[in-house]
């Protein structure tokens, strides 16, 4: 038998209480976070979501029950919100006191009433467009923290902004970042004895990672930690900085590049040890050949931290990816919960980082208890129980060949949070299987404030190509819910969704777990069998996970829904992450109740230019030259061969005008506040006309397939 842990204990308790008596709507003119502190954030009512994942556990159980296995099928839309973007939507609504706190692309937050809908108030924090240049994965924000009548948001371009709950006015705006770097913010804040936690990206860039924490009433900075080390020219900041300066290579100038290990996302928090918990991300570069030629573990990169929330001082660490190479962060969503493991209360911590193993940590001391793959692998054949390293696999490592690596860079399992039910004792899982082609760049520079991965993504789109092209394409990646115990560390039940990108989960005390898909398919499964008890089609591909709630004796369901990230912005469509879309990207707030409306209506795109494009000019050996300059610049936001997947403009379909206007786009930043920024700095004149040649070569082969449908199909 499992335990309970003590934050679901007094949630438990809690059900004996109608959600009427814990959650109303809010009356006109209060402010509703005003009495939110750590207290109840550790053990929120029952019809609250107070923290990202909940409760700082972060379990995202909710205790509500009143939709269950027996009427899910009646569940529908109570109320829909636009929020006027195609970019990605990955957050988790914040509901307390009947009002709903909720952030969407470039980092804009609304305050919702949460039973009606109706807009109480919005806030833009005014992110250049140009910065988004500098987000590796789009640019969303997954969400607000709340504490003491105020509203605490990061912003992509690295700022964090304290709001008024009641009005939404900013109390103050404070620069977090190294704003001659790329370093960005899309994770939610956390706020821990009155200290607002925040963390950064920008390791696919040249970002030196570190978490910083901010008093939540001044916006003085308390105490940063970083995750890896600085110039070894100069005193360490701490002894964990002077632990790990031996575990690089001296050979190398990892401090000029960055180094990474960026903490972009996951925390969780124990307020009986006063531990935070961090998960770091992968080096900059990638390629550790490139930013540590003679080898080590580089500390402290795709690791597990523990932190003294009240100094910044590292506890203790276990890295579950020693060197990586292979952009396998530890930024996984990380779950506190207690087990009964070989007969001994143990409480622990549980993450499935994009590595492919499952671990299972106790939590005071970070000792590994227990670790086995979750996801189909071949970079390692097993963790040392002793060690608590990896048995690597010799030739995962990509020194100079080009190697195929499962999982595949965005991980057997990626940010999108997955579920813990102490009803179940099983952990849900938004996993996938897929495998990745690295490729080292032959004679890598690195560049300030441009991607500097030393993976050659024209390199790998060419070997892409050539399996294409012999008939072998390479096996379609698949994603999955994977039901999974934590303490036999095995699956019990999975089911396959629509595509390998999907969105996060959520448990309820209902018997249920409910998951969207990147094929807009939202559905509710039964927690302990995996069987689908109803779905909708939301028209959209979903990557955010929902959250639960109740207002006046109602629970809801609420979940945004909107494409894009790391999966969308890049996914080769074919034949690797092939998914069938109904409808367009127009991102929602949509809110579920028992007796809603049962269909959802797609939304017009905002434009669908539907004209030939210009003749081609351009000789074969520019259009070659174009493929590579624009698979190593262009891709990451334009996708593989430029096939949009519906989050940026598909460059083959523009509008005729956009042709004559490469120069002042891609050179002159002619549409910077719309988000395309201005690659001067890495791209000379010849190289962007090459890079039309070959985007113009891709529009005619578009507009052939659809003028001669028959002839494209053979």
């Amino acid at each position: 038998m499992r335990a309970f842990t003590l934050a679901a204990l007094f949630a438990a308790a809690c059900l004996s209480v109608t959600a009427a008596a814990v959650t109303a709507a809010p009356a006109q003119g209060t402010n509703p976070a005003a009495d939110v502190d750590g207290a109840r954030i550790a053990h929120p009512a029952a019809g609250e979501w107070l923290d990202n994942g909940r409760s700082y556990f972060e379990q995202r159980f909710s205790p509500l029950k009143q939709i269950n296995t027996a009427n899910v099928k009646d569940l529908g839309v109570a109320w829909e919100y636009r929020t006027y973007s195609t970019r990605a939507l990955e957050g988790s609504p914040v509901v307390v006191g009947g009002v709903m706190y909720v952030t969407a692309a470039w980092s804009k937050v609304w305050a919702l009433d949460a039973k009606t809908g109706k807009e109480i108030w919005a806030y833009d924090p005014q992110v250049p467009g140009a910065w988004g240049r500098y987000a590796c994965c789009d640019v969303p924000n997954r969400g607000v923290a709340v504490w003491k009548g105020a509203v605490y948001v990061g912003t992509l371009d690295g700022r964090l902004v304290k709001l008024d709950a009641a009005n939404g006015k900013p109390v103050w705006d404070i620069n977090t970042i190294d704003r001659k770097r790329a370093y960005t913010i899309t994770g939610a804040p956390r706020i821990v004895d009155g200290l607002v936690v925040i963390g950064n990206g920008g390791s696919e860039f040249d970002a030196r990672g570190y978490i910083s924490a901010y008093h939540a009433d001044t916006g003085k900075l308390a105490w940063r930690f970083y995750t890896v080390p600085g110039d070894p020219r100069k005193k360490p900041e701490n002894p964990a900085m002077a632990a790990a300066m031996k575990t690089w290579s001296p050979a190398s100038r990892w401090w000029k590049m960055g180094g990474g290990g960026s903490p972009w996302d996951s925390m969780s928090y124990d307020p009986a040890l006063d531990l935070l918990y961090v998960g770091t991300g992968n080096g900059a570069p990638w390629d550790r050949n490139d930013r540590s030629p003679g080898g080590g573990d580089n500390l402290y990169l795709s690791s597990i931290l523990a932190i003294h929330a009240k100094t910044g001082q590292l506890a203790w660490y276990y890295q579950t990816t020693p060197g990586d190479t292979w952009d396998f962060d530890s930024t996984s969503h990380m779950i506190l919960a207690d087990l009964t493991i070989d007969g001994r209360l143990r409480h622990v911590l549980i993450q499935a980082p994009k590595n492919g193993f499952f671990y299972v940590l106790d939590r005071a001391t970070g000792k590994l208890i227990s670790a086995k793959p979750f996801a189909v692998m071949n970079w390692a054949t097993g963790i040392d129980p002793k060690t608590g390293k990896p048995i690597e696999n010799p030739g995962a490592r990509y020194k100079d060949k080009v190697t195929v690596v499962m999982p595949q860079e965005t991980g057997g399992h990626n940010w999108q949070p997955m579920a813990f039910s102490p009803e179940t004792g099983l952990v849900y899982i938004p996993a996938m299987d897929g495998a990745a082609i690295f490729a080292p760049s032959e004679k890598f520079v690195w560049k300030p404030r441009a991607w500097n991965t030393g993976n050659d993504f024209a390199a790998v789109s060419k070997a892409v190509m050539a399996a294409i092209q012999s008939g072998k394409p390479p096996p379609p990646s698949t994603g999955y819910i994977k039901a999974w115990d934590p303490v036999a560390q095995k699956e019990v039940w999975h089911q396959q969704l629509g595509g390998n990108w999907n969105g996060g989960l959520l448990a309820t005390a209902g018997g249920l777990v409910f998951g969207g898909g990147a094929d807009g398919i939202f559905a509710a499964y039964n927690a302990k069998t995996g069987e689908k008890l109803w779905s909708i089609d939301l028209k959209t591909g979903i990557l955010a996970p929902p959250v639960s709630y109740a207002v006046d004796g109602q629970q809801y369901i609420a979940l945004l829904a909107g494409w894009g990230g790391a999966g969308g912005l890049a996914s080769l469509k074919d034949p690797t992450t092939a998914v069938v879309r109904t409808g367009t990207n127009q991102g929602r707030l949509f809110v579920f109740k028992l007796g809603g409306k049962q269909q959802v209506a797609a939304l017009q795109p905002e434009g669908n230019p539907n004209v030939e494009p210009p003749p081609q000019t351009a000789d074969a050996a520019t259009i070659a030259k174009g493929f590579d300059a624009f698979h190593r610049n262009c891709t990451v936001c334009h996708g593989f061969f430029a096939e949009s997947d519906g989050v940026l403009p598909d460059l083959r379909t523009v509008p005729p005008e956009i042709w004559s206007q490469y120069d002042n786009i891609v050179l002159g930043g002619a549409l910077a506040d719309g988000g395309m920024a201005s690659f001067k700095d890495l791209l000379k004149k010849d190289d962007v006309t090459a890079i039309r040649a070959y985007v113009l070569d891709r529009a005619h082969a578009l507009w052939d397939a659809k003028k001669h449908p028959q002839k494209a199909a053979k």
